[in-house]
């Protein structure tokens, strides 16, 4: 019985996941917008790690799938930050997104003119 020591009490982490969404979801009804945003992201990670370490074993895995995971969150950061910079702009040095950025101008000018209507100015 003593290889039995070493698994997690599913129902407690499943109690602690239940506990945490019911304060994801109920922490926007108090309106504080930065504050539900930092909170459910926290308890988001909290989450993930709760079922990655108990539900899929990995607190019992060998140091290989801690490397793994590290290499993959490494590597999927290294992507975003070397795509981002070009995906979010709307030109660069030999290309342009013409249409993305005639989009976005329409949009803001549409909502510089609903913002004008609102206070009274023409």
């Amino acid at each position: 019985m003593s290889g039995e020591s070493h698994h997690p009490n599913y129902v407690r982490v499943w109690a602690a996941l239940v506990v945490l969404l019911c304060i994801s979801v109920i922490g926007p009804m108090f309106g504080h917008r930065e504050l539900t945003l930092i909170t459910a992201f926290g308890i988001a990670v909290v989450k993930a790690y709760l079922v990655a370490a108990n539900f899929m074993h990995l607190k019992f895995e060998k140091r290989l799938a801690t490397y793994m995971l590290t290499t993959v969150l490494v590597f999927m950061f290294l992507f975003f930050a070397g795509s981002a910079p070009d995906v979010m702009k709307h030109d660069g040095w030999q290309w342009e997104k013409p249409g993305i950025k005639a989009q976005v101008e329409e949009g803001l000018a549409h909502m510089h003119e609903s913002e004008h209507e609102g206070s009274g100015h023409h």
